[in-house]
């Protein structure tokens, strides 16, 4: 935090910083020496840090900053009275629209009272309460919140104590227990144990720190609900809605870095081969013996001088806690990525793959062997009838996106034909068609629900939301999308046996080139052992061996079986078309939804409309099994 350049807080200040929240403005003032003052809205409460030392680089004040209400200001004994004075005017103001005040000050246990050795300690806490507080309700929230932080496998330690007044050690109290009782305002403290501090140099843990303060931040939020409910006029539905509503400009300066990282390379295009069609000729030539030669596109960047951007972008500014996870967690995810664009057609490629997607759990193997084994290879049900070439299915695509456009007018997604594809491709919220498509008419339905009605829509919905990263896609969204891909193609009744036995088969593909089986193995095993034709089976084998080996495709049967269990237990789809997340990101999402940061998505799939929809999703929270999505399609 910068210092300021204001040497003391003068009556003008206070008064426009009152004038401003009496008006249900946003307030963000620098504060005289170092600190700052950030109140997002009218609200109840108010947290502070206070500075004991100047010099004091542990970051410990970035414990409040995730509030929409804090203040962080220098300890320096000179400016304490002007700072009272500040609070006083603050709480008088919000007080009229609440008729009632919390100010919690926050502090860290002296030094010479830290671990003396390099040990993590348990999250520590010392909650500082008045003799005669009624905030009874408030302080066991408080207590059972903190003591449910859990870092490194070590749960919160929580002590209370009682006192006449509320103070950090060698500072005055910033408001006192007279004037608190005069203000119907209400002061709580809480002293830290510095766990995220080596006791000997100082240095932070930066890992341990960012825990404690999402796990803090947390234990504050549930707090000011329960003292909101119980002492004031306001009544929030939701611990979440008390969170920060608006963003500093930091937030979106590093969305916009990332998304402009992120859209320089479309990954899943620089890692599809280019020569399907000659590389299945030449396997065909070769009997079926030798593995074929794939070709790349070349890529349109430097992946080293992408990632020096990568790390360049400042997200330690971010002092919103869950927006800064969210970037942590896609920085580290375009990093593999592009280490594996590097590695492409080397055993480094694999190794990333790994990473980024997975290995085949033994579940969802033994799940992948039940429908091999259950649903005949005979099933002609995807081939029965007519058939629809590339350019009639691109007309169809078409109406679909135009269905769209009359609830979201700004869509331009386009449908593409193209010669550089197989198959169906969408890339940064357009369709690209291979040309030598051909789909059965069966299937038609089922296939724009998946690739438009997810893929797209999810895109489309993603870019009317404030973060580019929902529509980019947050890190691991993939598994989420499929298995909402996979499912809409159930809901429309075009979940075909073929269609589940090709989603088992690239699990089982996946799992056999983990164990180390060469391209030429795994074609043979899904074309003589489960009688997979055999073009149908190189495109499987050629999916899976891609650029060195890629584990993506066992995300589609993994994600189904996620999203059945997330429906069995009562989880609502409509909140999972926000944009592209995955499902850690679900709970986050509802988070900033309650904060108002992220709003309703504006589209939702077609077939919500049908009145089987509602039908089919009453039978999979009934425990519809993965089997039964294909036996009884036709409900």
């Amino acid at each position: 935090m910068k210092k300021s350049k204001l040497v003391s807080i003068s009556d003008q200040f206070i008064t426009t910083v009152c004038t401003r929240l009496a008006e249900n403005k946003q307030v963000r003032r620098t504060l005289p020496l170092w600190g700052r003052l950030h109140i997002d809205r009218q609200l109840p409460f108010l947290c502070i840090y206070r500075q004991l030392n100047k010099e004091d680089k542990s970051l410990s004040e970035r414990l409040v900053m995730g509030e929409a209400s804090y203040l962080t200001a220098s300890g320096n004994r000179r400016l304490q009275r002007q700072l009272a004075l500040l609070i006083s005017n603050i709480v008088l103001t919000l007080k009229k629209s609440f008729g009632s005040f919390l100010i919690v000050e926050v502090w860290v246990e002296p030094d010479n009272n830290a671990a003396s050795n390099l040990s993590i300690d348990p999250p520590t806490f010392k909650i500082i309460q008045l003799k005669n507080t009624v905030l009874f309700n408030t302080i066991e929230t408080l207590e059972k919140s903190l003591s449910e932080i859990r870092i490194r496998k070590k749960t919160g330690v929580v002590d209370i104590v009682e006192t006449a007044q509320i103070h950090p050690p060698g500072l005055p109290a910033i408001i006192s227990s007279a004037e608190a009782n005069q203000l119907n305002c209400h002061i709580i403290g809480i002293e830290i144990r510095p766990i995220y501090r080596n006791p000997r140099t100082q240095d932070v843990f930066p890992l341990i720190h960012r825990e404690l303060q999402k796990g803090f931040e947390r234990a504050l939020r549930k707090s000011f609900f329960r003292f909101t409910n119980d002492h004031t006029t306001h009544k929030p539905l939701n611990y979440q809605s008390l969170g920060r509503w608006s963003m500093v400009k930091a937030v979106w300066e590093v969305d916009r870095q990332l998304a402009e990282i992120c859209n320089g390379f479309d990954f899943l295009l620089q890692v599809t081969p280019l020569n399907n069609n000659s590389a299945w000729a030449a396997f065909e030539r070769n009997k079926f013996e030798r593995a074929p030669k794939f070709v790349y596109r070349p890529l349109p960047i430097d992946p080293a001088l992408a990632k020096r951007r990568l790390f360049e972008v400042p997200i330690e500014r971010i002092e919103d806690p869950t927006i800064a996870q969210l970037f942590r967690e896609q920085q580290l995810e375009l990093d593999r990525k592009l280490t594996m664009l590097i590695d492409r057609g080397t055993s480094g490629f694999k190794y990333g793959s790994f990473q980024l997607y997975g290995i085949v759990e033994k579940s969802l193997l033994k799940q992948a062997d039940e429908i091999l084994k259950q649903l005949s290879p005979r099933s002609r049900d995807e081939s029965a009838g007519s058939s629809v070439d590339a350019q009639s299915f691109a007309k169809r695509a078409m109406q679909e996106l135009n269905y769209f456009r009359n609830s979201f007018p700004e869509s331009k997604s386009k449908v593409m034909v193209r010669d550089d594809i197989t198959g169906l491709m969408v890339s940064q919220g357009n369709l690209l068609i291979g040309k030598q498509l051909k789909i059965s008419e069966t299937r038609v339905e089922a296939l724009i629900q998946h690739e438009i009605g997810t893929h797209v829509l999810t895109y489309l919905n993603g870019r009317s939301q404030p973060f580019r990263q929902l529509y980019v896609g947050l890190a691991g969204y993939e598994e989420l999308q499929e298995g909402l891909a996979v499912l809409s193609e159930f809901l429309v009744g075009g979940l075909t046996s073929p269609r589940l036995r090709l989603l088992a088969a690239r699990v089982l593909a996946a799992h056999l080139m983990i164990d180390g089986a060469s391209f030429v193995e795994v074609f043979r095993e899904l074309n003589k052992g489960h009688g997979f034709e055999r073009r149908t089976t190189f495109t499987i084998t050629m999916r899976t061996f891609r650029c060195g080996g890629l584990t993506k495709d066992a995300v589609y049967l993994r994600g189904l079986v996620q999203l059945l269990d997330y429906i069995k237990k009562g989880g609502k789809l409509e909140s999972l078309f926000v944009g592209k997340i995955a499902a850690k990101h679900i709970a986050i999402v509802q988070e900033l939804m309650w904060r108002k940061v992220l709003h309703p998505p504006p589209l939702q799939p077609r077939y919500f409309r049908y009145p089987q929809t509602a039908e089919k999703l009453d039978d999979l929270k009934n425990g519809l099994t993965l089997l039964n999505l294909v036996k009884r399609r036709t409900k």
